[in-house]
């Protein structure tokens, strides 16, 4: 898979079906979450929805992805995921519908995020993309997405 030369051209498809690009977040802060609802660290999907509530008001948007390929931690149909996250986790930021984010199918937004460093490990890697589309950090499951880590990085970025 080649990597995305454009961050903001790369190609989404939304939960719901509507297809887009990440232009439609060109400008703010992302963090953009592989994430998966049978899995340990779906907690996390709670901070992530506290976190996006707190910065949105300054720029940020919290953007999920899941993806099956770990453990098979995210069965169901896109609709399941959405009605799962928001019902469980009260998530109002945006999902995208499932993608793999590793391997010969590695979803081009993850082609990009990663570029030349190692796949995903597991589920809830985040990564942090400046407003202008460049990937500044990124950190693995076992960080809480408001460790301070997490959050010096956040508000470096943060356009307002």
């Amino acid at each position: 898979m080649s990597i995305p030369q454009d961050f903001y051209s790369i190609p989404v498809t939304l939960a719901d079906g509507r297809k887009t690009s990440m232009a439609d977040w060109q400008g703010h802060a992302l963090m953009i979450v592989n994430t998966a609802s049978q899995c340990g660290f779906t907690p996390q999907l709670e901070t992530l929805q506290e976190l996006f509530a707190e910065y949105a008001p300054r720029g940020l948007f919290v953007i999920a992805v899941p993806c099956n390929q770990f453990g098979a931690q995210k069965p169901g149909s896109n609709d399941d995921i959405v009605t799962f996250c928001s019902t469980t986790y009260g998530v109002e930021f945006p999902i995208l519908e499932k993608a793999d984010v590793n391997g010969e199918n590695t979803h081009p937004l993850f082609a990009y995020l990663k570029g030349d460093g190692p796949d995903v490990a597991w589920n809830f890697e985040k990564f942090l993309v400046s407003p202008q589309g460049e990937v500044v950090a990124r950190f693995d499951s076992r960080i809480e997405p408001d460790d301070m880590k997490v959050i010096d990085v956040l508000e470096d970025i943060l356009p307002i």
